[in-house]
């Protein structure tokens, strides 16, 4: 392939080459590399998909804390219900105050007792706090039979 693009003077005839036009093999421009302005748009393209990826495994962390917060807080009213219910006796009207610890952490449970229409029930509104913030709430009925 080669020896097909080689000729020989002969065979360009009286062609002869323009050296008005500097070839480019010495026009001075190398195009081996990336200008300053390329590296730059790459660089900022990557710092911006780093920023990105950082700000979405920030919201997946406060996501599971929540989710372990709601859980815990969740295990917390179930136990304080079951030993409502293990008592064999209706709790009186009013607000009451319980600590429970899970998994190490403190939650306060702060419990409304109200009557209802039906003298053997008593609604019950529970609030889960950790750290005085707010986690869960639970609304229920609580009777005897």
């Amino acid at each position: 392939m080669v020896c097909h693009l080689l000729r020989s003077r002969a065979e360009w005839g009286s062609h002869t080459m323009n050296t008005s036009m500097p070839s480019p093999k010495h026009s001075g421009l190398k195009h081996g590399g990336f200008t300053l302005i390329e590296v730059l748009v790459a660089l900022f393209i990557v710092a911006l998909t780093l920023i990105t990826g950082v700000k979405a495994s920030n919201t997946l962390m406060q996501s599971a804390e929540r989710q372990k917060s709601t859980l815990l807080a969740q295990l917390c009213i179930d136990n304080y219900l079951v030993s409502m219910r293990l008592s064999k006796q209706l709790p009186g009207t009013g607000e009451q105050i319980s600590t429970c610890q899970q998994a190490s952490q403190n939650i306060t449970l702060k419990v409304q007792i109200n009557t209802t229409p039906n003298p053997s029930f008593r609604r019950m509104d529970i609030q889960a706090f950790e750290l005085s913030t707010p986690v869960l709430s639970v609304s229920t009925v609580l009777g005897l039979l």
